[in-house]
């Protein structure tokens, strides 16, 4: 059962895809007006069965402007009928820096695949949070409450 794990950014979307119980990072899709269609589209083509979105908060805990996005941007990923799930994604960024400087990525290298890392780190964290065949993180509904 194949997952995309999503990282959401103003400009790019970072996609990771899993292979068993891997997270590999897969690419980056602009984030515009075809950016819905895409996803669906790969969605369905990896005959994915759920998509775990990063769910951008404050360390604190509280909700961003950037919160918000990513929720709008699961609701229409949903409303094209993907089961969506939403993933704490505190620090994700960070650590996909660090795991792209540790294999010899500098600052420059990074640039064009620390969105699709980012995305396999939530992905990778999803993944290893599914209990006995339950989805990790939270739907929708259990956001807006």
């Amino acid at each position: 059962m194949k997952k995309l794990g999503l990282d959401i950014g103003l400009a790019r979307i970072g996609v990771a895809l899993s292979v068993d119980t891997l997270a590999i990072p897969h690419s980056t899709v602009p984030n515009d007006a075809a950016a819905i269609t895409a996803i669906s589209s790969f969605y369905e083509e990896a005959n994915a069965v759920c998509c775990y979105v990063g769910l951008p908060i404050s360390l604190s805990g509280s909700k961003t402007a950037s919160t918000q996005m990513a929720i709008d941007f699961a609701g229409q990923l949903e409303a094209c009928g993907l089961e969506v799930r939403l993933i704490d994604e505190r620090l994700t960024s960070r650590q996909a820096a660090g795991n792209l400087r540790q294999a010899g990525k500098n600052s420059k290298q990074q640039k064009g695949i620390i969105d699709a890392s980012a995305a396999a780190v939530i992905l990778d964290f999803a993944l290893s949070s599914e209990i006995s065949g339950q989805l990790a993180g939270k739907t929708l509904e259990e956001v807006h409450d």
